[in-house]
């Protein structure tokens, strides 16, 4: 039986590209809606049985206020908080909120569903990595540096820093696929992943953000051209 649920991203594109995803496997999907400052709103008057709630800095203050309300006037709202990697800070905050788990934004949507079921249940819903990811974070606080640019160079695979280089130096998806020896296909999938990751809307802000945490700097510069194509958009 479909659940009735509801997806709320600041990432229209985002969100519409999931509520179509969970729509096809037989979900009731209410509502898609972009601005997270109504998405409280939007739940409270809806009342779906399970929120994604989408957000870019899990670590913000104030970032689960629209939990903190949604359970407080909806408390049988089950709220999934939509996510990048997380730090433990941003997953106890989400929790202590009143949120029932946290999806990474990359998650397949075999994993999201499986998180919508067990929030629907009553379950808590987070990823085993990630609770292991909080833990190793918390033990060995050394290994991962409390920097902006490092945290988000660690989330991206070498192949992705790479495409963020190419994108701040202002290469177009063509250049981009000549300079790697990829498919534009590719190449366009890749930019796609960065933008998903760091939580952006543009390559611009990709660019901005990247400058700005001084994630360049420590990307390093551009490999030579590759020789062979590659035809794989998972690549």
């Amino acid at each position: 039986m479909g659940v009735r649920l509801m997806v709320v991203d600041d990432h229209r594109l985002l969100a519409e590209a999931l509520a179509s995803a969970l729509k096809l496997r037989g979900h009731r999907v209410l509502a898609a809606a972009a601005p997270a400052a109504g998405a409280a709103e939007l739940v409270i008057t809806r009342a779906p049985e399970v929120c994604l709630l989408g957000t870019a800095a899990p670590a913000e203050p104030g970032v689960f206020d629209p939990v903190v309300r949604i359970k407080r006037e909806r408390p049988q709202v089950a709220v999934l908080v939509l996510g990048p990697v997380p730090s433990p800070r941003g997953i106890a905050a989400a929790f202590a909120a009143g949120a029932s788990g946290y999806v990474r934004h990359d998650e397949r949507i075999e994993g999201v569903e499986r998180a919508i079921m067990k929030a629907r249940a009553g379950e808590a819903a987070i990823a085993p990595q990630l609770v292991q990811g909080a833990f190793g974070e918390l033990l060995n606080p050394a290994a991962q540096p409390d920097d902006e640019g490092q945290r988000l160079l660690q989330m991206l695979t070498p192949r992705e820093v790479e495409v963020l280089v190419r994108v701040a130096e202002g290469e177009d998806t063509r250049v981009i696929a000549a300079g790697m020896g990829i498919a534009p296909s590719t190449a366009r999938t890749h930019v796609q992943r960065v933008l998903m990751k760091l939580g952006v809307g543009s390559r611009l802000e990709a660019a901005a953000l990247a400058a700005r945490t001084g994630l360049l700097d420590r990307a390093g510069p551009l490999p030579h051209t590759r020789a062979r194509s590659e035809t794989t958009p998972g690549a």
